[in-house]
């Protein structure tokens, strides 16, 4: 098993549950492949024992005695417990509390956990009760409900009245920031072009799954092109696998939703249009399980004037880099893949790479804030509101999209993102023309941000219109 790379923060907070002296029912939600399994293993290993127990992926026809009879051999193979024929989640669970160690720290995973209660729609109820009744009595056990269906979590836990009070911790794993994500090329990062590397994460982002698929030796094109342009790569298919096991039968139209963001942000109404659905219930349910589920990001503009957000004033992104790359390019060539005739592909030949790969750019930026506000020499204790920003266009006023907008007391920092080889004067034009269509509080600075990968004409520096210039291929450094 290859080291595990990052959560430090994440694995301190598991560590404090277990030296507790009470029992914890923790929660811990993210995509697939974003390492949830794996994390707790990596904390588990502090504890005395630990019994690991998952569901069965959706399929044709399962149900109920499927997810006990594998629950039952998950749990003979790990304690003393026999092979029985498991009638019902009851039974299930209190033979699980009867395997556990009587004293010490041990740490219990019920992982994929949605999947485990296909067939039947009592098992969180099941589940409350066998905590009341037993697990929460065992001193120094960490319980963990973990799974990719963030909104079954959601729903039967963290918002059901029988859990309130119960759960004492919640893990959301994120994407990996990019100081951890260069630990992937390991000795070879320092030999690898932040050029290189950005174009890998442009594809896989900061999913420890997909990171792991690196070969650190090859190019950017050969990982790309072995991952996702070749029938046999991990990343074809890896779309498909996603929305299946996830979302099932609504996977369609999810696919759709997330189609429709490829090209950049869009409102509720007009991902409506673009897929022909309605703006309504059934819509926003869509919305909001793609965005529990970290596909997707809901973001609300922020008046700079007040702080304060309007109810329906924000947007939608495709918050996933994995997806975007194999909608935009994957999909539409499949069966060329399938057939062999897309190996080898140089990435520039793809079709609006640049503008694409502005949007990875700025997906990263946004998934990284906490480099870009030390980096400003800000703390998040002064930070009032930071997000991107649509300024409408009225007849008063002229429309402006700002990349990055954050707002303090004090100050506005008005941020640019650039991702080209070289970024010219024409930057210049540009954010002067935004500053001067953006309505700003009166008696309040402003700074000019700029955030660019690539080579910086010297003008740009020279011309000491930016207070802060970030170049973000430093973040990428070993």
């Amino acid at each position: 098993m290859s080291a595990f790379i990052g959560r430090r923060e994440e694995r301190r907070e598991f560590a404090e549950l277990l030296r507790r002296k009470q029992a914890s029912l923790v929660t811990c939600q993210g995509r697939r492949r974003i390492g949830k399994s794996r994390f707790i293993e990596e904390c588990a290993r502090a504890a005395g024992a630990f019994i690991s127990l998952s569901g069965l992926p959706p399929r044709e026809g399962i149900g109920r005695q499927d997810q006990l009879a594998a629950f039952s051999e998950q749990l003979a193979r790990q304690t003393k417990a026999p092979r029985v024929i498991l009638d019902s989640w009851p039974d299930a669970l209190d033979l699980l509390a009867s395997q556990l160690p009587e004293r010490g720290p041990v740490v219990v995973l019920l992982d994929e956990i949605s999947w485990m209660a296909i067939g039947d729609r009592d098992f969180a109820g099941h589940l409350k009760n066998a905590w009341d009744r037993s697990f929460s009595k065992r001193a120094g056990l960490v319980f963990v409900l973990c799974g990719s269906v963030s909104s079954w979590i959601e729903t039967n836990i963290l918002n059901n009245t029988g859990f309130v009070g119960r759960c004492t911790w919640r893990f959301h794993l994120k994407p990996l920031p990019l100081a951890d994500c260069v630990a992937f090329w390991g000795k070879r990062a320092a030999k690898t072009s932040a050029a290189e590397k950005w174009r890998v994460l442009a594809v896989t982002g900061g999913v420890p799954g997909y990171l792991e698929q690196i070969i650190a030796h090859k190019s950017a094109e050969e990982n790309i092109s072995r991952l996702c342009f070749h029938p046999g790569g991990m990343l074809f298919r890896e779309c498909d696998r996603i929305f299946h096991d996830i979302f099932s039968r609504k996977a369609r139209t999810y696919r759709d939703i997330a189609g429709a963001l490829v090209g950049g942000p869009k409102s509720l109404r007009q991902i409506g249009l673009a897929i022909g659905r309605e703006r309504g219930g059934s819509l926003g349910d869509a919305l909001r399980e793609l965005e529990m589920a970290g596909f997707i990001r809901k973001e609300r503009f922020f008046n700079p004037l007040t702080g304060t957000s309007a109810p329906r004033d924000h947007i939608f992104r495709l918050a996933d880099n994995y997806l975007r790359f194999h909608l935009r390019y994957v999909e539409p060539v499949r069966e060329q893949v399938e057939k062999g005739f897309y190996q080898r592909t140089p990435l520039e030949s793809l079709g609006a790479w640049d503008s694409i790969m502005g949007l990875q750019f700025e997906t990263l930026v946004l998934d990284n804030l906490e480099e870009v506000f030390s980096r400003l020499g800000l703390s998040r204790r002064v930070i009032l509101n930071a997000g991107p920003y649509s300024q409408a266009r009225t007849l008063r006023r002229e429309g402006c999209q700002i990349d990055l907008l954050i707002r303090t007391r004090q100050s506005l920092y008005i941020a640019e993102m650039k991702f080209r080889r070289r970024t010219g004067p024409e930057v210049l034009d540009e954010v002067q023309r935004k500053v001067a269509c953006l309505r700003l509080p009166k008696g309040q600075s402003f700074r000019t941000v700029l955030i660019h990968s690539g080579e910086l004409d010297p003008s740009v520096e020279a011309s000491d219109y930016f207070d802060f210039i970030l170049n973000a291929d430093d973040w990428l450094e070993s």
